[in-house]
């Protein structure tokens, strides 16, 4: 027979088991992935767009999220920026196809906790999970020597003017039509255009506009 302290025990023991929440709508991954973590986590629920996502982080309230970017719908960066918005602390990992320095760099400075890579995962996500659930961040260490290299550095250093011109830029006004809203020259537009798309490693203000798109930096 069962006492009232035996069950107080064994349920202190089961909330010790972090609460994760899953959102990836490939089936495959999504399965991996409970795979590799149901034997040290409790999995409350995999779910495959953004706004099944955000329903979920509110009724589940899980203690870590694990989402892809791209997802039907709202994507997984649309998410996060909307629970941060709301004062939302959840831990964030992002598991994503994409190596590119420059959506990590906007993940991360949206408030996300780790980013780690969909080739690179298994032995990397359990590292990641763990260094997040400890209150740390991590990063896929093949994207974060690219990190050291200084272009997330230059990214998230763009100026308050630089990303007043990308997001004119994102509304298809020109260069002389910028310059009269902000009150610069168009050279200086031009500069600041010239300089975001070294960051970016786009040749032309289109391929500009389509990498701010997609990388979720035009609002």
């Amino acid at each position: 027979m069962h006492t009232h302290s035996d069950f107080a025990v064994s349920s202190v023991v089961e909330r010790r088991r972090p609460r994760l929440l899953v959102a990836d709508d490939h089936r495959i991954v999504a399965e991996g992935i409970k795979h590799l973590l149901e034997d040290e986590f409790e999995l409350l629920d995999i779910v495959v767009d953004g706004q099944a996502l955000a329903d979920a982080i509110d009724r589940c309230k899980p203690d870590l999220v694990i989402s892809d970017i791209n997802m039907p719908g709202r994507n997984g960066l649309d998410v996060l920026k909307q629970i941060r918005a709301a004062g939302g602390s959840v831990p964030f990992i992002f598991l994503t196809m994409h190596a590119e320095p420059a959506l990590a760099a906007s993940a991360m400075s949206a408030g996300a906790n780790g980013y780690v890579l969909k080739y690179s995962a298994g032995e990397d996500l359990l590292t990641a999970v763990n260094q997040v659930l400890r209150g740390g961040t991590y990063v896929t260490p093949s994207l974060g020597a690219r990190f050291v290299s200084g272009q997330l550095y230059e990214f998230n250093s763009l100026t308050a003017k630089q990303r007043e011109v990308l997001r004119l830029v994102g509304r298809g006004l020109r260069s002389k039509q910028i310059a009269g809203d902000l009150g610069i020259s168009v050279r200086t537009v031009e500069a600041h255009k010239y300089t975001m798309m070294q960051i970016l490693s786009v040749h032309s203000t289109l391929e500009l506009v389509r990498r701010s798109e997609e990388l979720g930096l035009l609002f």
